[in-house]
């Protein structure tokens, strides 16, 4: 957020910020959060309320319920009234370098964790400037790290759930404690993680598989006007997901 300040506010490129270029950007600003907070208030009684949310939202294709509409203005309201006046929008929104309503609902989407339609398993939408600053990279990285710890930590369960799957029957009876023990008599405590290697390894092809072929699938489902709706997002990543688990499948194996 600060590189973006200073690059927008440096207007004469001399890798310096003064007082007057500072003064220019944050009138710049406060202008575009101005037609951005007149295009979310529909009734124009200069407050925004959580069913204008939803229903600016919803004109964008992104279909949102009135709790997740209430948990965004939950972010910016500081006077407890569930409305957001033009106050507390400006304070709220003026160190933050979103220029649109598209850079805005980005910004909710990620800081209020905004479930907009997108599957976890899929991929997030990058922006072009994400894509051209290598953001996406760095996203997908961290995830795939997450990944591979939270796997890592959780190995053993996911191993002694396919024991009782395949062992456990009505005149077999095995229980969690039966198992783990079961297991460290096979091959002691690094049995437990037997096959996470491969588990993890897989992550990094399967999500780059996915990035890339949701990219692919919206672009054939996009509508004539250019815009994705949540249709044809959910089948874009319903094919992602398939694709990429076609192609890793033989590491699942």
């Amino acid at each position: 957020s600060q590189q973006k300040i200073f690059k927008a506010g440096d207007t004469n490129q001399d890798g310096q910020l003064d007082f007057e270029e500072f003064m220019q950007y944050l009138k710049d600003h406060e202008k575009k959060m101005k037609l951005a907070f007149k295009s979310l208030d529909k009734n124009n009684d200069g407050k925004i309320e959580a069913s204008e949310v939803v229903q600016s939202l919803k004109i964008l294709g992104i279909s949102i319920s009135e709790k997740q509409a209430e948990k965004i203005l939950q972010s910016i309201d500081a006077d407890g009234t569930m409305t957001v006046d033009w106050n507390e929008w400006r304070d709220h929104f003026m160190f933050n370098p979103a220029t649109d309503i598209e850079e805005i609902i980005r910004y909710w989407k990620h800081s209020t964790v905004l479930d907009i339609g997108d599957s976890l398993t899929v991929p997030d939408e990058f922006t072009e400037e994400e894509k051209k600053t290598g953001q996406w990279w760095k996203q997908l990285l961290a995830g795939g790290v997450a990944g591979a710890v939270s796997r890592t930590g959780t190995a053993p369960l996911d191993r002694l759930k396919v024991m009782m799957q395949v062992h456990g029957s009505k005149s077999n009876k095995m229980n969690i404690a039966g198992g783990f023990k079961q297991m460290l008599k096979e091959g002691g405590v690094r049995s437990l993680w037997r096959g996470n290697g491969v588990n993890v390894v897989k992550i990094a092809p399967e999500t780059a598989i996915k990035f890339w072929a949701y990219e692919q699938y919206k672009k054939i489902l996009t509508k004539d006007d250019g815009n994705l709706g949540t249709v044809e997002r959910f089948v874009s990543g319903s094919l992602a997901g398939a694709t990429a688990q076609t192609s890793i499948y033989p590491m699942e194996v």
